[in-house]
């Protein structure tokens, strides 16, 4: 009886280890299947954590010397390209404007006095060089032929009055007259060379006159430059954002003096990031730019596509504050590491902000 009792037992303690071998029949070529799968997929697939966010940090200066007026944004504050910043008191670059503005009047009152001197000196040229000088040289002219007529009527009448045949007083007339028409031909060459002299001292003012006015011209241009100079400076009064962005370390406050250069606080523009990711120089093998990438954030998880943009030239630590000094005896090979930057995809940029300095993981797909 008892042996008939105990009899079932090898075949409940069987069933168990049935079941379980059935399931060990399964699940091994499942995990197989999903290891080969997993291989094949992570193949093709290189990964960091070395991997941080980058943007563009734009530094806003000041570039007048002056006190703040107004600091219009905050820490952490979004603006606009154009958003007004910082305002700086004008009223002394507003004073050298005005006393530019009038230098540059008197400079081109200058100018038409120069234009008028000039046109005077012209004339007064053109009429030295003209009809007046023409009278003179006809005047000389004139006269040195009634002189050479006066002369030959003495020569002429030199040998009658030494036969006599005409009276002394007749020949001394002839010669007073040839005398005279000497002297008047001598006056006539004084009254041209004096009128030549004339016009060349006119010639010289004319020079002198254009000479002043190019000076008066220059003066206007020298003012007028002055003048934009001191109201480009007066803009720069206004110091407004150069670009979209995120206002950061603010240093500036209202009433502080501040100089030419002098740094008021940074933008950095959150849509203009990207992702350096680090990777090891083994896994540069077959990565090159336009090759897709995923970028997982560290704060939330979510994953982003993008794509591989560019690849550094250097190892990080080659463009280091020191680099590696390799020409020693006790050297140690170490994989260096490549920066890689990675951009992400216009429709997934809408997804998460990403901040300069925080840390991904990125993923880029080589075949």
């Amino acid at each position: 009886m008892n042996q008939d009792a105990s009899a079932p037992a090898p075949a409940e303690e069987s069933a168990p280890n049935g079941r379980a071998l059935t399931v060990l029949k399964i699940a091994v070529p499942v995990v197989l299947l999903v290891g080969l799968g997993l291989w094949f997929e992570s193949r093709n697939r290189v990964s960091t954590d070395d991997a941080q966010v980058d943007g563009h940090l734009v530094p806003v200066s000041a570039r007048v010397y002056g006190s703040v007026e107004q600091v219009a944004v905050t820490d952490n504050q979004a603006v606009k390209a154009g958003d007004l910043l910082v305002s700086i008191d004008p009223r002394d670059i507003q004073a050298k404007v005005d006393q530019a503005k009038a230098a540059q009047a008197q400079a081109l009152a200058q100018v038409e006095g120069a234009k008028a001197e000039l046109e005077r000196a012209q004339v007064a040229f053109q009429q030295a060089r003209g009809s007046d000088l023409e009278g003179a040289k006809a005047n000389a002219d004139a006269k040195r032929a009634s002189f050479d007529k006066a002369r030959n009527d003495v020569q002429r009448m030199k040998p009658l009055a030494d036969r006599e045949e005409i009276s002394a007083q007749q020949f001394d007339g002839f010669r007073t007259q040839a005398e005279v028409a000497e002297n008047d031909w001598k006056a006539a060459r004084e009254r041209l060379a004096s009128m030549q002299h004339e016009s060349q001292s006119r010639k010289v003012a004319v020079v002198a006159a254009q000479a002043r006015l190019a000076s008066a011209q220059a003066q206007v241009t020298q003012a007028r430059a002055a003048l934009e100079a001191l109201n480009l400076q007066l803009g720069y009064t206004r110091i407004t954002a150069p670009v979209e962005g995120v206002v950061t370390r603010k240093y500036v406050e209202t009433g502080q003096t501040i100089q030419p250069g002098q740094g008021l606080m940074t933008l950095i523009p959150l849509h203009q990031t990207w992702v350096t990711a680090n990777f090891k120089e083994t896994q540069l093998a077959d990565m090159r730019p336009g090759q897709a990438a995923e970028v997982k954030v560290d704060m939330n998880g979510v994953v982003l596509k993008g794509h591989v943009d560019s690849i550094a030239g250097s190892t990080g630590s080659r463009m280091s504050l020191l680099p590696p000094e390799n020409a020693v005896g006790n050297f140690v090979k170490v994989v260096q590491r490549i920066p890689v930057k990675i951009r992400i995809d216009e429709q997934e940029a809408g997804k998460v902000v990403l901040r300069p300095g925080m840390n991904v993981e990125a993923t880029v797909i080589t075949k």
